[in-house]
């Protein structure tokens, strides 16, 4: 429900109908709108907000509903990964069947899932007043939260699939898992780079490969000062560090499986690591592709599916790994 959450939050971000619902209500928000004078009243408040005066005046209520039942969809979809979360959890430990060991993990993304609530209405609030899209920090925020949590349920799930870490003696292997975390954090600096490139809409611009305008580095990369906000604000200059990262992990990967070759795996460790080696260029191979035909919205979906996919395999390869460096009873004796 996650991993789909992800990908319905950058489909509501590709139609531009993230502020389409420009009020925050926990509880009553779970009821479609009712009848002509509900519809009426989302939008005029729709109308107050910069982004439908600059963009979308004139704009017809059949259009208004177009992009209304996409934020309707994301935010429903929250409540109800809360809702199957939750439940559940109470039931199990009401009834003592939860691990006391589990129970504060447990707590813990309970209260992440509903603090991401607050993080999503802090950024569609940035987007209601002074400006007429969100802010491109509060964006990546939303989006690092989300995988972070993904991250935590599935690292835990995982653990408790496979408990005792199977033991993976030599350097090699020690090598090998040293390697997949500098590729997993590239990864995860690219995902939100890639965030930054959605916030700030930079998708748009320099559609060609490998070249920017005709170069390496495009000519407008650092037309902010100071410098450093060029990163953080600038599209052209976001887009070339999310292109930098991405061929860096591609480089960091092709060096990852030349080493996961020479260690000694067992099955599942060597698949995972092929895996995770085999997505790395397919999302390079999916994001070059949606870059250069504008962002077509199934393809850039896809693009943002593909990183949580990419996550998920490189956690399950450092877990398939975590056992690196440590002997077997037999080796020790």
């Amino acid at each position: 429900m996650i991993f789909a959450m992800v990908v319905i939050g950058g489909v509501t971000r590709l139609t531009e109908s993230g502020l389409s619902i420009a009020e925050w209500r926990p509880l009553a928000g779970i009821v479609p709108p009712q009848g002509e004078a509900e519809w009426q009243r989302l939008f005029a408040l729709y109308r107050q907000i910069p982004e439908y005066a600059v963009f979308n005046r004139g704009m017809s209520l059949a259009e208004f509903k177009g992009i209304f039942w996409w934020e309707y969809v994301h935010r429903l979809w929250g409540r109800l990964i809360g809702v199957v979360f939750a439940l559940p959890f109470l039931y199990f430990l009401w009834r003592r069947r939860i691990p006391r060991r589990l129970v504060p993990h447990l707590v813990a993304m309970l209260g992440l899932g509903a603090a991401q609530g607050f993080v999503g209405w802090y950024m569609v609030e940035s987007g209601l007043s002074q400006r007429t899209d969100v802010s491109q920090y509060r964006l990546t925020g939303h989006l690092a939260l989300a995988l972070a949590i993904y991250g935590y349920m599935l690292w835990t799930a995982l653990t408790l699939l496979r408990p005792a870490a199977p033991p993976l003696p030599g350097r090699a292997a020690q090598r090998l898992r040293r390697r997949l975390l500098a590729a997993t954090g590239v990864a995860g600096l690219a995902i939100l780079a890639g965030g930054l490139v959605a916030g700030l809409d930079a998708g748009f611009i320099y559609n060609s490969f490998p070249l920017m305008g005709g170069r390496l580095v495009p000519a407008d990369a650092l037309s902010l000062e100071p410098a450093w906000i060029n990163l953080f604000e600038n599209p052209a200059a976001a887009q070339f560090v999310h292109r930098v990262l991405a061929v860096g992990l591609a480089a960091l990967t092709a060096w990852l499986w030349l080493g996961g070759r020479a260690a000694s795996l067992p099955a599942r460790a060597r698949g995972a690591v092929s895996l995770f080696a085999a997505m790395v260029f397919a999302q390079a191979g999916l994001g070059i592709a949606t870059l250069l035909l504008a962002v077509p919205i199934p393809l850039a979906a896809a693009h943002q599916a593909g990183a949580v996919v990419l996550l998920t395999l490189a956690l399950w390869a450092q877990h398939e790994l975590r056992g690196a460096g440590r002997e077997t009873a037999a080796g020790r004796a």
